[in-house]
């Protein structure tokens, strides 16, 4: 892609570039239109590529995991060299404003230094024993070949949050990106080629989602699938892989609820709610879906809550000062125009915004902000995924937390309060598996993130995100 005019790109098997007669279309949102073109591979190249880890495996669990990070840092190298240019791409087939594409690459580029690192440090133990005469050790391997599941709204964090954990561990990876983002996923093939990183270690296959996914879970070379998405898909997957108890690492949907307590810092909590709810046109996992204010300060929460969301900018990404950019299609357009029908019928007031966007050719929505929205209104009950943001009003601490729990999802969670106390109460009350207090941004490379009900199994980041990719094992020596 790097200093290059051509509109065509391809997958990447086994260090080659394949080039397929079957290709599709990439569109940009801002437009709705298309500006490149995509291959596709068939189910052999997928089996080929399966092959090609397998062989690579030995040699690239056998790397030191000094080695295995020095890779890995030379590949966040290229991605630093390159930030410009993959953050444009990303705007270009995501839509998102250009300064907050280049913050997805500063993240993408800190989680693969965080890995190369935290790969020297997967400690094993020793085990007291209880005969005379033995030793126990417990010692950890990686997993095997991974299949990484990516979607487009952080298509190239989100690969990385999968790859970067695999390959430190000592795991082949086979990357499925979002046919809605393939460029993104293109330009990290082109990273690791560079850097160097061995053909089978990492391989991007790009083609049908249900045959990817099929042939991930029906190959007994795939050891791990890693998947980031909907709920209804994560439960196909689960469906699947119970034919042969392939383990599996779910991020599914959420539904963010917002608690905004009378103590806190208004100026801070609207601050805060604005970048949980708007960043990436709202079109996050995490993204707040459910904002509930304590009536004592309702009024002057929506007034100035309102009047922050009136001054963010939409427009296309790669304008200079956007906030908001396109939805990611028609469909996601259509979606939340339906959302804000419901919630009006269902007794809520639009406060501002509500419409498309008329003078752009592209898939915008107005933010928009509704007030005094039912619990039983669609956007109360599902993922918005949207610039779109309910407010209703709760009394006490303890409807709050109710009301917030009241979902089969727990991705993520908000609150603003300065009350210590209350934090305490809120940490280990609110069913999400990230909580973010006074913090509207809460995920880092170093934080294990993951949802706990419908939103998922299991956890990416962190310790635990490497963890992820290793076996544990248990050996038990006698006549010592």
């Amino acid at each position: 892609m790097e200093n290059s005019a051509k509109s065509s790109y391809h997958s990447y098997l086994n260090g080659q570039w394949v080039k397929t007669g079957n290709e599709f279309e990439v569109v940009n949102p801002a437009t709705a239109q298309p500006f490149a073109r995509v291959s596709t591979i068939d189910n052999s190249q997928l089996k080929g590529a399966l092959s090609a880890a397998a062989d690579a495996l030995p040699a690239w669990r056998a790397k030191t995991a000094k080695d295995r990070g020095l890779l890995l840092h030379r590949v966040a190298d290229e991605i630093a060299r390159r930030k410009a240019e993959i953050a444009r791409t990303i705007t270009l087939e995501n839509g998102k404003p250009l300064a907050q594409s280049e913050g997805e690459v500063a993240m993408a580029e800190d989680h693969l230094r965080w890995f190369a690192e935290e790969g020297r440090r997967v400690y094993g133990r020793m085990i007291p024993p209880q005969v005379h005469g033995k030793r126990h050790l417990v010692v950890k391997t990686p997993i095997g070949t991974v299949g990484a599941i990516a979607p487009w709204n952080f298509p190239l964090v989100l690969s990385v949050r999968k790859v970067a954990p695999a390959m430190a561990a000592g795991c082949p990876v086979i990357l499925k990106p979002a046919t809605l983002t393939p460029l993104t996923a293109v330009a990290l093939a082109e990273c690791m080629e560079a850097a160097g990183v061995p053909g089978g270690v990492f391989q991007l296959a790009i083609g049908n989602a249900a045959m990817i996914s099929e042939e991930f879970l029906s190959n007994e070379i795939c050891r791990k699938i890693s998947f980031t998405g909907s709920t209804r898909v994560g439960q196909e997957l689960i469906r699947g892989a119970a034919k042969t108890i392939k383990p599996l690492c779910l991020e599914l949907g959420g539904l963010a609820p917002v608690l905004v307590f009378e103590d806190c810092d208004l100026d801070r909590a609207v601050q805060e709610t604005i970048i949980a709810k708007f960043r990436n046109t709202g079109q996050s996992c995490i993204a707040a879906n459910r904002i509930y204010v304590q009536k004592t300060i309702y009024k002057e929460f929506i007034e100035r809550f309102t009047d922050a969301v009136k001054k963010l900018k939409v427009g296309p990404g790669l304008d200079a000062g956007m906030d908001l950019g396109p939805m990611i299609n028609q469909k996601g357009l259509d979606g939340a125009l339906s959302q804000i029908e419901d919630a009006v019928k269902k007794g809520g007031r639009v406060v501002t915004g509500g419409e498309r966007v008329r003078n752009l050719p592209g898939f915008f929505l107005e933010p928009t902000v509704l007030e005094g929205v039912s619990d039983d209104a669609v956007c109360m009950c599902e993922e918005t995924f949207a610039p779109i943001a309910p407010v209703s009003s709760f009394d006490t601490e303890e409807e709050a937390i109710r009301r917030a729990n009241n979902t089969p999802y727990g991705l993520s969670a908000y609150a603003m309060t300065r009350d210590i106390g209350r934090m305490f109460r809120l940490s280990e009350q609110i069913e999400a598996g990230t909580l973010g207090i006074n913090d509207g941004a809460p995920s880092t490379s170093q934080s294990p993130f993951g949802g706990v009900k419908q939103s998922g199994w299991g956890r990416e980041l962190g310790v635990e995100g490497l963890e992820a990719f290793l076996e544990t094992k248990h050996v038990s020596i006698g006549g010592v």
